[in-house]
């Protein structure tokens, strides 16, 4: 089998109403050295799951109460964004098109063989690792840009429009001395070591450059 996931956070959540099932995968997971935790109804886990990242999310479609299908299409409501492997005993293309398009990282039929699961399973918690990174250097970049005022915010727009100060200064109607301050407080806040930094950082939150005025 493949070796284990290196990742002492890492947590695969099982959701399952066949007990037998849910029972083999859980066990199989484990064997692994990968923390895992059973569920037998989608509502259970979704009132028990805390938001524990990096994870992944084993699911079986035919259900009672919730489907696994739903469940996706809940998560992705509440914006979690963990991924997914579907299993399924009944395989057809409508089941196999919607999980697909609910953003699932693979369909398993059952009985699915061992090593292709945990493959699946590897592959979702690597993907989410760097998923969860993503999202905390977003997080940070957001809570910099928070701290500037409404002119350095402005004054950032003009620098990812590549305007050079003396540029900025005529539009905004002020001395290149203080678009210089801005600039130097811009840097600061932002923890930018280089243009080239600050602007990358601004376009992975979605500043745009200023338009010409």
């Amino acid at each position: 089998m493949t070796d284990t996931v290196q990742n002492e956070s890492a947590t695969i959540f099982v959701v399952d109403d066949d007990q037998q099932s849910r029972k083999a995968v859980l066990a199989l997971i484990q064997a692994m050295g990968v923390a895992a935790e059973s569920f037998a109804s989608a509502e259970d886990f979704l009132e028990a799951y805390d938001g524990r990242r990096p994870a992944c999310l084993v699911t079986d479609i035919r259900m009672l109460g919730m489907s696994g299908l739903e469940l996706q299409e809940q998560l992705n409501k509440m914006g979690i964004t963990i991924p997914v492997v579907v299993l399924t005993a009944f395989a057809n293309t409508p089941t196999t098109v919607r999980a697909m398009r609910n953003g699932a990282l693979t369909l398993m039929e059952k009985p699915c063989d061992d090593d292709e699961l945990w493959e699946a399973v590897r592959t979702g918690l690597t993907y989410d690792q760097k998923n969860w990174v993503l999202e905390q250097q977003r997080t940070e970049i957001l809570r910099r840009i928070d701290c500037l005022t409404p002119k350095e915010r402005e004054v950032l727009e003009y620098i990812v429009a590549g305007d050079a100060n003396k540029v900025v200064a005529r539009k905004l109607d002020v001395s290149v001395r203080t678009i210089e301050n801005h600039r130097h407080k811009i840097f600061q806040k932002m923890a930018a070591q280089s243009l080239a930094e600050l602007v990358r950082m601004a376009l992975s939150v979605g500043i745009v450059a200023k338009s010409v005025q």
